[in-house]
């Protein structure tokens, strides 16, 4: 298999950055580096400032399914980088807190946390692959707390919101989301507005890339948002996603017994970015194998190399992120995922190519 090309995260230039812009405007204290595709465009004092997250909508899926002469293709003030990995769990927590992955140590749908010695689902707090509660109390939110940046603007004198389905299980349609945001936006005062939506994110993953259930949802959602911009007065709406997509092969790691017997547990983070606890004395020989089965389709790295990378981020870590990560990483490079639980998604994300890194800002200003 062809390997596809990769982005690495800029760390001066990604979704982490641009909260710290945000906060620099609010004169809340930036957790980080500001965006330099986003400060211009705040140095305006804008009665609403509005980030709308669209959950999976990479720069690869807006170019494919939206007309460039549209209205977020011509609005599109640039194109920047997801954090690594590329997924809602490490990107949106980036952009709710202005930390880098490395710093807040929710790094994938599934992360393994050494305190209860298991793989957590982060989002829904159950056990790996299974319904079962892990623990009786949240355990991403209890050992690797971090503070929303809407709750550090009021923190210092600013107003401020967030809405989103995870918040608010009423808001199961964008219209909903819209209707939200136009209520705090009619409010006086200077505010910021964290709008989060989960398509096409869902959409992509059962039913792909070229689709046209996505092609139809994008065009709804695009419709939407021009028509929201455009009613909103004194406002600067900056559109964006979390990570791209791409269409992908899966197979199973439990189909690989001789290297699924060499873990100390389940592989964790996502299906094209594994995290891997190799027992003590098996290293040469999984390296061997699983070079041998998988690496035209995925880069098998020691944990130290990755991390030394920057991959994660260039900033202090969190304590407990080196404690979460076993002793290699392997990181697809192909269009292969290597799943641990019985699922399957036709689209994907979560590695390095471009379809997954690369996300679009797209920035309506709505002067006086």
């Amino acid at each position: 298999m062809t390997k596809k090309k990769l982005i690495l995260p800029d760390y001066k230039n990604c979704i982490a950055n641009l909260p710290n812009s945000i906060l620099k405007k609010f004169n809340a204290e930036p957790r980080g580096a500001s965006l330099p595709l986003l400060d211009p465009y705040l140095q305006k004092d804008y009665k609403n400032i509005l980030v709308i997250l669209l959950d999976g909508m990479g720069k690869l899926i807006m170019e494919r399914h939206l007309a460039e002469n549209g209205p977020f293709r011509s609005h599109l003030a640039g194109i920047y980088t997801s954090t690594f990995l590329s997924t809602t769990v490490a990107a949106t927590t980036s952009v709710m807190s202005g930390l880098q992955p490395c710093e807040h140590s929710w790094l994938g749908w599934d992360c393994y946390y050494p305190q209860v010695d298991k793989n957590v689902t982060v989002f829904l707090n159950v056990e790996q692959g299974t319904d079962k509660q892990a623990a009786d109390y949240n355990i991403a939110r209890t050992l690797t707390p971090y503070e929303n940046v809407v709750d550090r603007i009021k923190r210092h004198g600013g107003q401020a919101y967030l809405e989103a389905p995870f918040a608010n299980k009423a808001l199961d349609d964008f219209e909903k989301l819209c209707d939200r945001v136009r209520e705090h936006c009619a409010k006086p005062g200077q505010k910021y507005v964290y709008a989060y939506w989960n398509q096409p994110d869902g959409l992509l993953h059962k039913n792909g890339c070229g689709s046209q259930i996505v092609k139809e949802n994008l065009l709804a959602l695009e419709a939407s948002v021009a028509k929201l911009a455009a009613e909103l007065e004194d406002s600067l709406i900056i559109v964006t996603a979390d990570h791209g997509h791409i269409d992908n092969r899966q197979v199973w790691l439990r189909d690989y017994p001789h290297l699924y017997e060499c873990l100390e547990r389940d592989a964790s983070l996502e299906p094209r970015v594994l995290n891997l606890f190799v027992k003590p004395g098996k290293e040469d020989f999984f390296v061997k194998e699983f070079n041998r089965s998988f690496g035209e389709d995925f880069d098998l790295l020691p944990m130290e190399e990755a991390i030394g990378r920057g991959l994660f981020g260039n900033q202090p870590h969190h304590p407990l992120f080196r404690s979460m990560l076993g002793n290699y990483l392997a990181i697809a490079t192909g269009t292969l995922s290597i799943m641990t639980v019985d699922e399957n998604f036709i689209s994907m994300h979560g590695s390095l190519t471009e379809d997954e890194m690369l996300i679009p800002l797209i920035v309506f200003e709505n002067v006086k």
